[in-house]
């Protein structure tokens, strides 16, 4: 009798919105806050490959591409980039008025704080020979 009143309390408790068992871990450290993760950044920039190395030394000397134990970690990938200059713009490669395309790397690294994506973001455009550096920034989650 007194086993099946341990086991009705304790499943009772379980099923509880705020389980009883979670918030004892949570205590203990079993699981790690959302609040104590670090915010990550992914930063994706697309270069013809003769400036690539240029550019990925120019950020990775920002901070990108680091992890604990690593650093200048990145991953590139061939694709094709297309654009028409129009208007004012002053292109790097192509004419105004006439579609370009032309062979591209993407590359991805990490950032590992909003300080590191700016910084690298700063980095990529300076050292960028394109008049609008093609690039994005992702927060990115973690599970």
């Amino acid at each position: 009798m007194l086993l099946a009143m341990t086991f009705d309390i304790e499943t009772t408790i379980n099923h509880q919105p705020h389980r009883l068992i979670h918030h004892i871990a949570f205590k203990m450290g079993a699981f790690a806050s959302r609040a104590s993760r670090p915010v990550r950044y992914t930063l994706v920039f697309h270069a013809e490959p003769q400036f690539v190395d240029t550019v990925k030394q120019a950020v990775f000397a920002a901070g990108a591409g680091r992890y604990p134990n690593y650093s200048e970690c990145c991953w590139t990938a061939n694709g094709t980039g297309q654009f028409r200059p129009v208007g004012a713009a002053n292109p790097h490669t192509g004419e105004v008025g006439v579609l370009e395309k032309i062979e591209e790397l993407r590359v991805e690294m990490l950032c590992d704080s909003e300080e590191t994506a700016r910084k690298a973001v700063e980095a990529l455009k300076k050292a960028h020979p394109y008049e609008e550096p093609s690039y994005a920034v992702y927060k990115l989650e973690d599970f």
